[in-house]
């Protein structure tokens, strides 16, 4: 059943349009991972979805009774008051969505609402507001959108500066949700635990990808290059009409007008075509490597106004490693980072600093960044010219491969998006050389591509990383080992990322409810292990599945290519929606097909 749905819609802030003649269809019980640069008109989107703000052209439709609750992406500064009186605000449903119900609950169903939202979400109603932690004061916020019972959840960035403990416990809450769901996360494995369907936002378009995170990202990369081939064939064909048109008397004689006509046609066309915005192209400059020791921390603690953060905790650092570090806000992530960087003293305990130490620093607060200067004030910090790498860039070029535009890149900091500040502290800390990389939470506001170009940079990074973050999929693919507050001071070092923490974690919970074995087993021979022996020539059966095979796979391939050239056609992101998600999804059908029909036939002819 349709809930919500844009019908050619169209909306700008005055530049290109965000949404260019898009339609939507928004349906009961649907997850939807909302996806796009920073910038596409997310968040944009969500407000019109809430009635918030009126697209410039088409229309907006849902029934009267249909709820609709938006969950920010920031903490509002200023909120202050007891936890339920909070909560019992969703109920005022205009401050919320702009909708009106034909029946207001009674004072007496608020309170059961309110009730039940505070037990589901573990939240006492008696404590005051301004008092929780960031973690639970954004699950405040989820239950004053949830105590309605709304049809339809937004939710914008909804993991943003939480731990990952609070992370799982909304993922999980989240995942029993009977209601409609859209979010926005940077979050890939939230996402990918979550969204049953993926709608991008690219260049005013909308897409509409019935399918999880990672069949998108797949899927993705295959119209990309689809679309890049068919531009391709455009700008061909549009070059050999523009070298016709330019020929001589004799053929200008005879020209077709019908002809003249069309090429006016291509050249209205490629001048509306709106290119897809690059890649950031980050690169860090590198200095001489450190000495092979980089930090050594000997029994240190540390109190803050008697409360011990850090108790008696040693490491030995080396050039190379790549250390995590995670736990509960306000356990003592970004304190550790500042004991090692002596920037704290340790009330006692050693830390000794090795030879040739070169340090970048990404402050979680971004403090580093001057809100009154320009980007460009910033970076190059009264030099028009940069080193990087031995290489000498004008600020503006360097500044562009971390897609800041030369009008962008000369307004004052103050005015950027959260996404747009993380790039910029990025390309501040990058110029510089450096063999240990410390970063606190950097992958706050990034959008997917950026955050996964992050990741390869900062896993090929030759020197030394200390990595703080909520990102477990950041976690899993760069570092090496991983330090856990475990509360009362006490910090532990487990090998691997945030999976591999858990699998050691829950062995160590294991083993401690197991008593030791007293009886001796005795040992077996070890089994004969499966295909050890030299393989049998094909049988009659394999034989002909062989055969058959080989037709097959002909055939597969013969519609892949048939179909490949469909694709490549200039009109065939003209047709609708579903069209083109049908051929998509019968290319990657194809794709999957034919790999396992290869690994079968390879099998059967190394035994042939």
């Amino acid at each position: 059943m349709s809930l919500v749905s844009l019908n050619q819609v169209s909306f700008a802030w005055g530049g290109p349009l965000l949404l260019d003649d898009v339609n939507l269809v928004i349906e009961r019980g649907e997850r939807i991972g909302l996806v796009g640069r920073n910038g596409a008109g997310k968040s944009t989107l969500m407000k019109m979805l809430t009635g918030e703000i009126q697209p410039d052209n088409g229309e907006v439709l849902s029934d009267d009774n249909v709820v609709v609750s938006r969950l920010m992406q920031e903490v509002p500064t200023g909120k202050t008051g007891l936890v339920r009186d909070l909560v019992a605000r969703g109920f005022d449903i205009e401050s919320q969505s702009g909708q009106h119900s034909e029946t207001a609950p009674e004072e007496w169903e608020k309170d059961v609402a309110i009730d039940t939202v505070l037990s589901r979400m573990q939240l006492d109603g008696n404590v005051l507001f301004e008092n929780l932690s960031s973690g639970k004061k954004r699950r405040v916020l989820l239950a004053q959108a949830l105590v309605r019972e709304p049809d339809v959840l937004l939710l914008d960035e909804p993991t943003n500066h939480l731990d990952i403990e609070s992370i799982t416990w909304l993922e999980q809450f989240l995942s029993n949700y009977a209601g409609t769901l859209i979010f926005v996360t940077h979050d890939r494995q939230f996402l990918q635990a979550l969204a049953t369907r993926i709608i991008e936002l690219d260049r005013g378009r909308l897409f509409d990808w019935t399918c999880d995170y990672q069949t998108f990202l797949q899927r993705k990369e295959e119209a990309l290059a689809v679309e890049e081939k068919q531009n391709e064939l455009f700008d061909k064909k549009l070059a050999e009409e523009e070298v016709w048109i330019r020929q001589g008397i004799k053929a200008r004689r005879t020209r077709n007008e019908g002809r003249v006509r069309a090429l006016k046609d291509l050249r209205k066309e490629r001048q509306e075509r709106r290119e897809r915005v690059g890649n950031v192209r980050m690169e860090v400059a590198e200095s001489e490597k450190s000495g092979r020791l980089v930090i050594e921390v000997k029994n240190v603690s540390f109190s803050y106004d008697g409360e011990p953060i850090i108790n008696d905790f040693s490491l030995l650092l080396s050039r190379g490693d790549k250390v995590g570090i995670i736990g509960p806000n306000g356990a003592g992530k970004s304190t550790l980072l500042k004991l090692l960087l002596g920037k704290l003293k340790p009330d006692s305990g050693t830390i000794r600093e090795g030879t040739r130490l070169e340090i970048l620093y990404f402050d979680q607060l971004r403090e580093q960044i001057q809100e009154e200067k320009t980007v460009v004030e910033n970076v190059g910090d009264g030099t028009d010219m940069l080193l990087i790498n031995g290489r000498r860039q004008h600020i503006y070029g360097y500044l562009q491969d971390f897609l800041f535009t030369p009008e962008r890149a000369r307004r004052p900091a103050r005015f950027l998006s959260g996404g747009e500040r993380n790039r910029l502290l990025l390309a501040k800390l990058f110029k510089n050389p450096s063999n240990v990389m410390v970063l606190d939470e950097p992958t706050n506001d990034l959008d997917a591509e950026t955050l996964e170009l992050l990741e390869e940079l900062v896993s090929d990074y030759p020197g030394t990383l200390l990595l703080v973050s909520h990102d477990r999929a950041f976690l899993n693919n760069v570092v090496t080992s991983t330090l856990v507050f475990e509360g009362n001071g006490v910090i532990k070092e487990y090998a691997g990322g945030y999976d591999d923490y858990l699998v050691q974690q829950a062995a160590a919970q294991t083993a401690k409810k197991v008593e030791p074995a007293s009886e001796v087993v005795e040992s077996k021979p070890a089994a004969k292990k499966p295909g050890s022996a030299k393989p049998a020539k094909l049988s009659f059966k394999e034989q002909r599945e062989l055969e058959q095979l080989t037709e097959e796979i002909g055939q597969l391939e013969e519609e892949q290519s048939e179909l490949h050239t469909a694709m490549a056609a200039p009109d065939f992101f003209k047709q609708d929606g579903p069209a083109i998600a049908a051929a998509t999804d019968r290319l990657q059908e194809l794709s999957e097909s034919l790999e396992t029909k290869y690994a079968r036939w390879e099998e059967l002819e190394a035994q042939a």
